[in-house]
């Protein structure tokens, strides 16, 4: 028998579980919207309590964005096939083991103690890497230059953890140093941010792991005047007709049939593309 392996994370860092999970699930079903066996691997060998996420919806939702994330990426890939992709607080996703089109080079960035875990599980080879910094660190951007663009940078739940400022300063980093590059990122308003002690999956987190960054508009980051322009602004009902397809019964009709339902609140949740790349 397998030893567990112990969970030994920071409080923002500890949220990477709840996608994890997410993943996990909707492999073990019969339908489900992802086929993830890496993250059913990783769940059974980590000795964490899961438990307290067992009647959160938030599950699935993670996992929708997650779908969303990877057609940004394909769309990269399809216009970039040998770009390089690079993770930014990749957590113990799989991306690169869904997607990777045979030529691409991913680097799988996020802090040390979140590297020191996934090295449980992944490895490095010669068009993937993992870096244990931070996203406003500067010294990995070296590596990853040197890879040669065009570049792709995936923030899947990471900038809204950060204060403003350093959301500015990371992205003012990036498109200053990558050309021509895209930034897929996530967006939650002001009511998302002051509401988490109500959320299903965050308020059994600590509140030093709960979100920071309140953007009502993604749009404002082009006022930053950093070479950034949004190019794609999407809600969950937004969704490709293929993640519809797999989405359990009651989402599926909310979906398609009865949108005005939750299109509000839908909004308030917002997966971002954004580029400096000229068409």
């Amino acid at each position: 028998m397998t030893d567990k392996l112990n969970v030994d994370l920071g409080a923002v860092q500890e949220t990477l579980l709840i996608p994890l999970l997410g993943r996990a699930n909707d492999t073990r079903k019969s339908t489900g919207l992802i086929n993830d066996p890496k993250a059913v691997e990783i769940v059974d060998r980590l000795d964490y309590d899961f438990s307290k996420w067992d009647r959160s919806r938030s599950l699935t939702g993670a996992t929708i964005r997650t779908r969303m994330f990877d057609t940004y990426v394909e769309d990269f890939l399809a216009r970039h096939p040998s770009g390089t992709v690079v993770e930014l607080g990749c957590g113990l996703n799989t991306r690169a083991d869904r997607l990777d089109n045979g030529s691409a080079r991913w680097f799988d960035l996020d802090l040390p103690d979140v590297i020191e875990l996934r090295r449980q599980f992944f490895t490095d080879d010669e068009r993937r890497t993992m870096l244990a910094a931070s996203v406003l660190d500067t010294d990995w951007m070296d590596a990853v230059e040197g890879a040669g663009g065009p570049w792709m940078f995936v923030s899947e739940a990471v900038l809204i953890y950060l204060p403003e400022p350093d959301v500015r300063r990371a992205m003012t980093q990036l498109s200053e140093r990558f050309t021509p590059m895209w930034l897929a990122f996530d967006t939650a308003d002001q009511s998302i941010v002051d509401g988490q002690s109500k959320h299903d999956a965050m308020k059994h987190m600590s509140r030093d792991s709960w979100f920071v960054w309140a953007c009502d508009d993604p749009r404002r980051i082009e006022s930053w005047d950093i070479g950034l322009e949004v190019a794609a602004s999407r809600t969950f009902l937004d969704a490709d007709d293929s993640i519809v397809d797999d989405l359990p019964l009651p989402y599926k009709l909310m979906t398609r049939y009865a949108p005005f339902l939750i299109r509000r609140t839908a909004s308030r949740y917002l997966l971002n593309l954004a580029t400096n790349e000229a068409e």
